[in-house]
C-alpha cells in the first residue's frame, strides 16, 4: 500500500541524459500529480534495482535505457494535513542513456519531454531533482 504505508517503499529514478538534455515526465498520479519530475517508481518484488530502473523508464517514456551509475539516494516523505506520513519513499536515482526507442509518455505520465539543462527552472522541479540532474550531467557518458 503506497498511501499511509507501514514502512518506507523503495523506489528508483532514471536520470536519462543525452548531450546536455534530460528526460522529464509530468506525473499523472499522486504523489506529485501534475508536477514535472524524473521517470521512476517502486521496485517490484524479485526485481533488481537496475531492472526496476529500466522497466520504469520504458513504462513512463517508451525508451529502452542502459542503466549506469548511482547518482544519489534520498528520502521523499509527504505528510497529510494531520501530520501522518502519507507517502514515504527511499529513492535511488541512476544515470541512464538511451539504447533505443522514441520518447512518448506512458500511462503513469501525463507528458514527457527532453529538457535542456539551461531550461530546467521553468519545469518547477524540486531542489532534490535539480541536484540529482546536475550530478548526473557532471558524470558524463
Amino acid at each position: 500500500m503506497r498511501i499511509f504505508p507501514e514502512r518506507p517503499i523503495v523506489g528508483v529514478g532514471a536520470v536519462i541524459v543525452n548531450d546536455g538534455y534530460v528526460v522529464l515526465v509530468k506525473r499523472a498520479h499522486e504523489p506529485l500529480k501534475g508536477e514535472w519530475s524524473l521517470p521512476g517508481g517502486a521496485v517490484e518484488v524479485g526485481e533488481t534495482l537496475a531492472e526496476a530502473v529500466a522497466r520504469e523508464a520504458r513504462e513512463e517514456t517508451g525508451l529502452d535505457v542502459r542503466v549506469g551509475s548511482l547518482v544519489e539516494v534520498l528520502d521523499r516523505v509527504h505528510r497529510s494535513a494531520e501530520g501522518r506520513v502519507e507517502y514515504h519513499f527511499v529513492l535511488l536515482d541512476y544515470r541512464c542513456t538511451v539504447v533505443s526507442g522514441t520518447l512518448a509518455h506512458g500511462s503513469d505520465a501525463a507528458d514527457a519531454c527532453w529538457a535542456r539543462r539551461d531550461d530546467l527552472a521553468r519545469y518547477g522541479l524540486s531542489e532534490a531533482a535539480l541536484r540529482v540532474i546536475a550530478r548526473a550531467l557532471e558524470l558524463g557518458d
